[in-house]
This record gives structure tokens, C-alpha cells and sequence, in this order.
């Protein structure tokens, strides 16, 4: 299969997720929410969202290590002449060694991308535990070192005038999974991370909770 278009398989997921944790995810499953209950609580669609965004870099992480183990063996999976080569990039062992540690990126993002949906999944099982806005806090963080890294590899990618486009697949995914952490912890704050049938909550009467939950 064309390397590009296996490509879809990751982002399509990704945007998915982007999308239920924004007001277009309610539009967007409205049809659906007889179905399917927990499409009413914005917390539950807006956790689904990040569980998919997080596991889809997991996922982008663990085909970026097979990259490398392949080209490594002699194999080529999309080496190109033009500006997108993800052979030339991650078959570069200057741009795919962990400084100081020595490990492949893409080992990097599978750990890290592991450790993310751990944090996800939790909060996803037990949102009102004592420890949930604390995984989120550390999801955030993390995501947000991320871009460090992200800045560091674009930097690579400048200095061989090529772009990797899995990698870049993977920076998503960082991204949008920042959003997602920092997204959550402003409904901790406003109050709107209880499971309030939106219908419900909109209705004239109504009244707000004003309860945090921790």
C-alpha cells in the first residue's frame, strides 16, 4: 500500500477524536444519542475523543520504530526524491537517537503515548476519583514537553530539507492531545465534568451546578 495513503488510516481517527472533544462533536452525534446514551455528556464524548487522539499516536509511534527496524535491515518503506521521506529521516541515525538516552524517537512515543492513554483510560473509568484532575494535570504537562521535542525534530527535519510525514502524523496527535488535557481540566474548573444530560442541562429550569469535582 501506498506509504501516503496508509497515512488516512491514522489521521482520519485523529480528526474524529478532535472533533468530539469540540461543540462539533455534539452536532455531530445528536442522531445518534438514543442510541448510544453516553453521547449526551460532553465529559464522556470529550474523553472518547482523547482516548482515540492518544492511541492513534501510540499507534503512529509503533509504525515509526517498525520504519526504522526495517530500514535498519536494509529495507525501504518511503524513501522518495521529493520533500517527504520518511526513509531519509528516520534511517538518519543523527535525527532518530534520543539524545542522552540513546533510544529511537519512535520508542520514545510509544512509551510516552503508552503512558498517555494509561492516564486517559483512568480518568475515562474513574472520573470522579480523587486522583482524576491530577492524571489530567500530568497529561497536560507531559503533552505540553512534548513541543519541545516536536521543536527539536522539526529542527532536524529544516537542517535535511526533508519532512517525515509519519513523524509528523505523531506531532499531531501530540498536539491535539494537549488540547484535549487542557480542554479537561477547564471542565474541572467551570463544573462541567459531571455526566448532566446536556438536553437536560439547556432546559429553562434547569439550575447550573456550580459543584467542582475533584
Amino acid at each position: 500500500m501506498n506509504p501516503n495513503l496508509l497515512l488516512t488510516f491514522y489521521i482520519v481517527p485523529m480528526v474524529v477524536g478532535l472533533l468530539f472533544m469540540t461543540p462539533i462533536g455534539a452536532s455531530m452525534t445528536r442522531s445518534l444519542t438514543d442510541r448510544y446514551s453516553w453521547m449526551k455528556h460532553e465529559r464522556r464524548r470529550h474523553m472518547f475523543g482523547l482516548n482515540l487522539v492518544v492511541f492513534v499516536g501510540f499507534a503512529i509511534s509503533v509504525h515509526t520504530t517498525w520504519i526504522g527496524n526495517k530500514i535498519s535491515e536494509g529495507g525501504s518503506v518511503c524513501a522518495s526524491a521529493s520533500l517527504f521521506s520518511c526513509d531519509d529521516v528516520i534511517g538518519n541515525p543523527l535525527y532518530n537517537t534520543v539524545p542522552f538516552i540513546g533510544l529511537s524517537w519512535g520508542l520514545l512515543g510509544m512509551l510516552a503515548f503508552g503512558g498517555l492513554f494509561f492516564l486517559t483510560r483512568s480518568v475515562g473509568k474513574e472520573p470522579d476519583a480523587l486522583w482524576a484532575e491530577s492524571y489530567l494535570n500530568l497529561g497536560f504537562y507531559l503533552t505540553a514537553s512534548g513541543l519541545l521535542v516536536i521543536a527539536l525534530l522539526i529542527s532536524y527535519e529544516i537542517e535535511m530539507q526533508k519532512i517525515c510525514q509519519y513523524c509528523t502524523t505523531a506531532h499531531a496527535a501530540n498536539i491535539v492531545a494537549l488540547f484535549g488535557f487542557w480542554k479537561a481540566r477547564q471542565m474541572h474548573e467551570n463544573g462541567t465534568w459531571n455526566d448532566r444530560d446536556e438536553e437536560t442541562a439547556a432546559s429553562p429550569t434547569s439550575k447550573p451546578s456550580s459543584v467542582k469535582v475533584r
